[in-house]
């Protein structure tokens, strides 16, 4: 079983790091910060349509802040979808903005809808954490998925990643009839081993959703991380490791049946192999996320001692154990994906 060590620490945003992102575009002006948000007067507990609570409060803000507050987050959201175009935004409004009262950085939730047919979209303003910044990126240039992210100062802009969260997925759709339990646990060993491959912690049912793809034969899935907080953070190996928590044991069991152990050994190269095309398309902006990870304190020397050890004994390599900081490990553990 997986478990975390302690409250993760926030590290803020180095000025290497910083540099990175202007250099690629991720850093932009914002017409409001976090810090603008707290500045609600009440709040009130959000539920869901069976009446559950979300433990997400609606927060409400004072006459004379809320217009200017609700068109600067329309701003920012057209800066997120529209490189800042505010003539498509004028049919949308502020529906909603919540607060995640049970989280380590309580993140807001903005909900915008489009007053002509009632689409809706989320996005989510948070403090700017190096290590959300350093997940989010590596999740843009290694997996499978793009991801839209903005920053400025402490603040960090997040689009909404849409899929069904694990939790709710294996509460109410491992058993359904038309499921197809192969390809669901193929693409959790895929998962897995991106995970791994990337050193992206914490992956238990709350932190992942279920994107389901029906196609005109068969139904696909991609499991996508939508919590980054712990990217290279945690000493533990296990902890990268999906497999280990135990709030995945559906998802486990259903691999444990239906997978052989040599089907397995296949999707890990499977996956490994399209992590290392990524890393060779990709290579200048991946060479330079890791200089700056290699020069930015993201964990505790504890955890990078540790999780050294656990890395040169799984991997059969000592080069772990020459790292000093999460950047260099990280390093070495990409670096097995381009083996032979």
């Amino acid at each position: 079983m997986a478990l975390i060590s302690k409250k993760k620490i926030i590290y803020p945003i180095s000025d290497g790091l910083r540099i990175f992102l202007q250099k690629y575009g991720r850093e932009v002006d914002f017409p409001i910060y976090y810090s603008d948000l707290r500045r609600y007067t009440g709040s009130i507990p959000l539920y869901d349509s069976k009446g559950n609570d979300t433990l997400w409060e609606t927060v409400f803000y004072a006459e004379s802040d809320r217009d200017e507050i609700h068109f600067n987050v329309k701003k920012i959201y057209s800066q997120l979808k529209a490189e800042g175009d505010m003539s498509v935004m004028k049919h949308l409004y502020v529906d909603r903005i919540d607060l995640c009262v049970y989280g380590n950085t309580q993140p807001f939730r903005v909900r915008i809808v489009n007053k002509i047919n009632d689409n809706f979209d989320y996005f989510y303003v948070k403090i700017a954490d190096a290590s959300r910044v350093y997940g989010l990126e590596l999740e843009h240039l290694l997996s499978p998925n793009r991801i839209s992210y903005l920053v400025k100062d402490n603040t960090l802009i997040e689009e909404h990643i849409a899929g069904i969260p694990g939790e709710q997925f294996m509460r109410q759709h491992i058993n359904d009839p038309l499921l197809n339990p192969i390809r669901l646990a193929k693409e959790f060993v895929k998962f897995n081993e991106r995970c791994f491959v990337r050193l992206l912690g914490d992956m238990h049912s709350s932190n992942f959703v279920v994107v389901v793809t029906p196609d005109f034969e068969e139904t696909h899935y991609r499991i996508r991380a939508i919590d980054f907080d712990q990217q290279s953070y945690e000493g533990k190996k296990s902890i990268y490791l999906p497999q280990y928590f135990k709030q995945n044991n559906a998802l486990i069991k259903m691999g444990i049946k239906y997978i052989t152990s040599e089907s397995m050994a296949q999707y890990q190269k499977e996956e490994r192999a399209l992590i290392a095309t990524r890393l060779k398309t990709s290579t200048i902006e991946i060479e330079d996320l890791l200089t700056c990870m290699e020069n930015d304190k993201i964990s505790t020397q504890e955890n990078i001692d540790s999780l050294k050890r656990d890395l040169a004994k799984h991997y059969k390599n000592e080069k772990f154990l020459n790292c000093t900081n999460m950047g260099q490990i990280l390093r070495q553990s990409l670096e097995q994906v381009l083996k032979k």
